[in-house]
């Protein structure tokens, strides 16, 4: 029995779970404090999960993992941050046995923050082998019983019983940042998520936006909503993009500002605007809550939840409270002028500018796109034909190298010989986002400007800018890009592709099963 999955099948329980951080170290007061807190909540029955970050803002901690069995001891479930940053696909496969086998089964999935420069100066190696779509599809497999090629024939493992939910963000400010972040959502449901979270913000328009998305797309998945406690020292960093994906406008800055003066230097306000916010998201049709806050007491907590029921019966009135929209920032439904939320109706994004420029190279990469990588044009014929012919021969290299030549100088080539460029709109995700993100972006981005690279735009903008101009986008709400197979690195991209080796071939081969089933 799961409480907390229960919970979420009940749709007249609002379902809520409590953000612990556990920090760095093995016997500090931080560890300390989030066992405390989990078991306070678990002598109540007003909170279903406590869900534990994994190494967030890029900094390491202790194991969310370890935490998480400790938790399941005091008699309240955990849901552990299961993020793709530090691992490669053999190190989650390790890591979500050993959680399975501790009977953790709530995991939230996440692409996780960039790595921090450290104690020494030292910016440790990314991973980011498989992004967080790959590792829900990998999950489900486990779910069903994975099955992997022995030496003696194939071998099927015992099915796992995770319960895993992914994350999206209503809180951007560009048509190209917003609109590919609920494309990547349809990839995340369409691989396994049960359960959706979103990141922080506190524009009530975008909370009720993402709703909308959900009603008219028909998704059966429950949505979770994000609140902090927001003090003004949190504000402030939230304010300055130094939290990525958490959204506090200079508007609501300067409200939180004023209110740090008062004798109990604000308190009082931020927890009744917590409790609003509760309510308003229980009265939209929120599955539930996900409460977070720098040092917040189990006691806050419980404020919160209480106040939040008794404020949801007249939700509407407080709607107008929560007016922090960005700066001409862009909104994916029409205005109700009525309510102060949304219709159901779309925006007209065809009239919209484009959020990134399109240049020469873009054009020139689409004619040599339609002369040689179409099946039907007679390039294609001879570029498979020569592929065939130098495969393992004397002329293999050179004709790697002239490949390279070009696709270094337009493309910052990496080489990694599964090439996703024709996908992207001719953007690399390996060479140009540094979370080497080939479905949709991550949560970072900061007005159309890449989390790690600030003077660099998301290349998910670009893409989406450019595929827009030519009337395309499209092609990146049904795009699904396996991860990276590393045994093609350093091999030819062009060879690969003309003969069936890199995901394109997969790609078509799912197509054509997905005709034949029609």
């Amino acid at each position: 029995m799961s409480l907390f999955q229960d919970s979420l099948k009940n749709q007249n329980t609002m379902t809520v779970a409590w953000e612990l951080v556990p920090g760095k170290g093995a016997r500090e007061k931080s560890q300390d404090r989030v066992l405390t807190s989990a078991e306070k909540a678990a002598k109540d029955n007003k909170i279903h999960a406590v869900t534990i970050t994994d190494n967030p803002g890029g900094n390491p901690a202790i194991l969310a993992d370890y935490l998480g069995t400790e938790i399941l001891k005091l008699g309240i479930e955990p849901i552990v941050h299961f993020s793709c940053k530090d691992k490669n696909k053999h190190q989650m496969e390790s890591q979500l046995y050993a959680l399975d086998r501790s009977e953790i089964n709530n995991l939230l999935v996440l692409t996780g923050d960039y790595p921090e420069i450290q104690d020494d100066e030292r910016r440790p190696k990314p991973v980011f082998d498989m992004d967080s779509i790959h590792t829900l599809e990998y999950i489900s497999k486990m779910n069903k019983g994975l099955e992997i090629k022995g030496r003696q024939g194939p071998v099927k493992f015992q099915p796992t019983s995770f319960f895993a939910g992914a994350a999206v963000t209503p809180f951007k400010a560009t048509e190209a940042e917003q609109v590919t972040q609920y494309y990547k959502l349809e990839k995340k449901i369409a691989a396994g998520a049960q359960f959706i979270v979103t990141q922080l913000g506190y524009d009530v328009r975008k909370f009720h936006e993402v709703l909308q998305y959900f009603r008219i797309n028909n998704f059966d998945v429950p949505l979770i909503a994000s609140l902090y406690i927001l003090t003004f020292g949190a504000a402030k960093v939230m304010n300055q993009n130094q939290i990525p994906g958490c959204v506090v406008t200079d508007k609501l800055l300067r409200q939180i500002e004023t209110e740090k003066s008062e004798p109990d230097k604000g308190t009082e306000k931020r927890l009744l605007r917590t409790a609003k916010l509760y309510a308003i998201l229980k009265g939209m049709g929120y599955s539930g809550v996900h409460i977070g806050g720098h040092n917040v007491a189990y006691e806050q907590v419980k404020y919160i939840i209480d106040k939040g029921e008794e404020l949801s019966v007249n939700w509407m009135e407080f709607v107008s409270e929560f007016n922090y929209p960005i700066p001409r920032g862009f909104y994916y439904f029409e205005k109700d002028k009525n309510t102060g939320l949304n219709t159901d109706k779309p925006v007209k994004r065809d009239k919209l500018p484009l959020d990134a420029p399109v240049g020469g190279t873009y054009r020139m990469s689409r004619l040599m796109h339609s002369l040689i990588f179409l099946p039907d044009k007679p390039l294609y014929k001879v570029m498979q034909s020569l592929s065939k012919k130098f495969d393992g021969s004397s002329l293999e290299k050179p004709f790697h190298k002239l490949e390279l030549l070009l696709k270094v100088g337009l493309y910052d080539c990496k080489d990694c010989g599964d090439c996703a460029l024709p996908d992207l709109g001719y953007v690399c995700p390996m060479s140009q986002c540094p979370k080497n993100q080939r479905n949709g972006p991550c949560g970072g981005s900061y007005n159309g400007f890449c989390e790690v690279n600030p003077d660099k735009r998301c290349i998910y903008v670009r893409s989406y800018s450019r595929l827009k101009k030519f009337g395309e986008e499209e092609q990146l709400r049904g795009s699904h890009i396996p991860a990276c197979n590393w045994d093609l690195y350093q091999t030819s991209g062009w060879k690969n592709f003309y003969l069936g080796r890199d995901h394109s071939a997969v790609s078509a081969a799912e197509i054509k099963e997905k005709k034949n089933l029609v």
